[in-house]
């Protein structure tokens, strides 16, 4: 069955970084596409980040653009999500997903990991 396993996350100062990793398998991972989502507390889940099946092609929301990147390793079963130049308002728990369909700049998907939370604060 398909898994996605968060790791990663943590306590950050501001202007910090972490590395969040997701492993999946149950499937053939480099023919989809992944995403990272977030949510904060009483807010909506919302997308973070997307990549491509071969890791050419990425998109990332405006608030986070310039400070995050999306990566994967298709030997290795694994997408990251590199953060940098943390702020509060980036504390949330991260969701690893596996995309079914991106319709313009959505990224839809179908299967989720449990999150890993990133709390930003001095």
């Amino acid at each position: 069955q398909v898994q996605l396993v968060e790791s990663g996350g943590g306590l950050v100062q501001p202007g910090g970084s972490l590395r969040l990793s997701c492993a999946a398998s149950g499937f053939t991972f480099s023919s989809y596409y992944m995403s990272w989502f977030r949510q904060a507390p009483g807010k909506e889940r919302e997308f973070v980040a997307g990549i491509n099946r071969s890791g050419g092609f990425t998109r990332y929301a405006d608030s986070v653009k310039g400070r995050f990147t999306i990566s994967r390793d298709n030997a290795k079963n694994t997408v990251y999500l590199q953060t940098s130049s943390l702020k509060p308002e980036d504390t949330a728990v991260y969701y690893c997903g596996r995309t079914a369909t991106v319709t313009g700049l959505m990224f839809e998907n179908d299967y989720w990991g449990q999150g890993t939370q990133v709390t930003v604060s001095s």
